[in-house]
Parts: structure tokens; sequence; C-alpha cells
């Protein structure tokens, strides 16, 4: 199953790691262990609450006017 991790740099350093499908979120000191993790915890989530699979994630990025 393809799912979608969207990882953010954390203040404290690190990443923080989300999957929006199912709504886990994680953190790692690096991207492979943030990924790791997010893998773990999003597996055990779906042992309890299976996903229906609805196709392929699509990730796109927008722009937003930046009030400074």
């Amino acid at each position: 199953m393809l799912l979608t991790a969207v990882l953010i740099p954390a203040e404290e350093g690190g990443f923080v790691a989300f999957n929006p499908e199912t709504g886990t979120t994680t953190q790692g000191e690096s991207v492979p262990e943030a990924i790791r993790n997010l893998r773990e915890a999003t597996e055990l989530y779906l042992e309890e609450f299976p996903l229906a699979q609805t196709g392929q994630p699509l990730l796109t990025t927008f722009e937003v006017a930046s009030h400074a």
C-alpha cells in the first residue's frame, strides 16, 4: 500500500512525520528515522483500523501571500 509522508523540520531539531491518510504522526532525528517511525506507527494503526485503498496519493504545493 502506497501512503504519503509529510516531513517538517522540528524547532528542536529532527523532523516531525505525518501521514495524512491515517493521521498518524511521529518524529525522528533524521529523515530516514522519521520515515521508519512513521511506517511503524502507521502499520500499528492499520492493524486496528484498516484503510480501504482509494488510489494513488497526489501531493502538490501551493503558495499564499506572506504578511511581514
